[in-house]
């Protein structure tokens, strides 16, 4: 039987701690038996991705929940103001990646193209000032480099290149999921992209309003550029408040809180498209979809940068 979805591409934005509602989103499919044959992540959507990447069940949003806890109760981002000033002083960057990689090296496989499910994840190339796609090698530091937020965390040197996170370059990556064949797309995005922005306040405030900007910019560009068969179905989190642009990045208050409202504002908007019956193949196929761009860095890669998402959900077809 053929699949009236044709191809799913799930597209994992980044958005911080923001992220864990991609969580109650995944689980929201995987119950609507909707799967995955694409996963294109950025930032913290790479880790949600690689995850289910590895293993495209339900399993995989257990271990997810388990993570997101931990990333905030761990010494992931440990240190108090006075180490971390010396940190920054010394190095540049607030915290050590050390523990992240550990930590993920126990979850993740070690090469991208040995994953039962195409994924690829982006991060920004300093060196070349473009979008570099991983789409084969090590998977931990893929995922590292794509999530590794300037002046948060160290850059990460693959080969001759230093990376930074991928938000800077390619924010939602909704294009990069439909030139690898994608004709449904699901989008988990994070945040709140229809709330107004305000004049920045105080210094501080000033990059990420900018970073915002370019961000949504990038996003409502590349919606709009879809192809009219394509479909893309933008996930709600089901957070009706909250800051239009995500400063904190270790507390964990409500996380599964937060995953739970996203699992049910999800599973009530796949409801609504009537999607929640969709039969998806029992088996998943042996050979992933074609690779349309085989190399990276991507020449057409968007430019929009990461943080947060949506509250509300949408359907969007290259027609709209």
């Amino acid at each position: 039987m053929s699949d009236p979805l044709g191809p799913v591409g799930f597209v994992l934005g980044g958005g911080g701690m923001l992220g864990a509602s991609e969580v109650g989103m995944l689980a929201a499919l995987l119950d609507a038996g909707i799967r995955p044959d694409i996963i294109v992540g950025t930032s913290v959507g790479a880790i949600n991705g690689a995850a289910l990447a590895v293993d495209p069940t339900t399993r995989a949003i257990e271990r997810l929940t388990d993570l997101w806890y931990e990333l905030g109760t761990s010494d992931v981002f440990d240190g108090g103001p006075a180490r971390q000033l010396a940190t920054v002083a010394k190095h540049g960057h607030l915290h050590a990646n050390t523990t992240l990689r550990n930590r993920l090296r126990a979850e993740l496989p070690a090469e991208i193209e040995d994953l039962p499910v195409t994924f690829q994840c982006v991060a920004a190339s300093i060196e070349y000032a473009r979008a570099h796609w991983f789409t084969r090698g090590p998977l931990v530091e893929a995922v590292l480099a794509s999530c590794a937020v300037p002046a948060l965390l160290p850059p990460v040197k693959i080969g001759s290149e230093h990376f930074v996170d991928g938000g800077v370059v390619d924010s939602i990556p909704v294009g990069r999921a439909v030139e690898l064949g994608a004709q449904t797309v699901f989008v988990l995005h994070v945040g709140h992209i229809e709330k107004p922005l305000r004049p920045p306040r105080w210094p501080w405030e000033a990059g990420l309003v900018a970073f915002e900007i370019a961000r949504r910019h990038g996003f409502s560009d590349a919606l709009a550029k879809l192809p009219e068969e394509v479909r893309a179905h933008i996930l709600p989190t089901g957070e009706n408040s909250g800051p239009a642009v995500a400063v904190r990045y270790r507390s964990t208050t409500g996380v599964r809180r937060r995953i739970e409202r996203a699992r049910v504002a999800t599973a009530a908007y796949l409801a609504d498209a009537g999607l929640a019956a969709t039969e998806r193949p029992a088996e998943k196929p042996t050979e992933k979809p074609t690779e349309k761009p085989t190399e990276a860095p991507a020449e057409k890669a968007a430019q929009n940068p990461d943080q947060s998402g949506t509250s509300g959900g949408g359907e969007r077809t290259g027609a709209d």
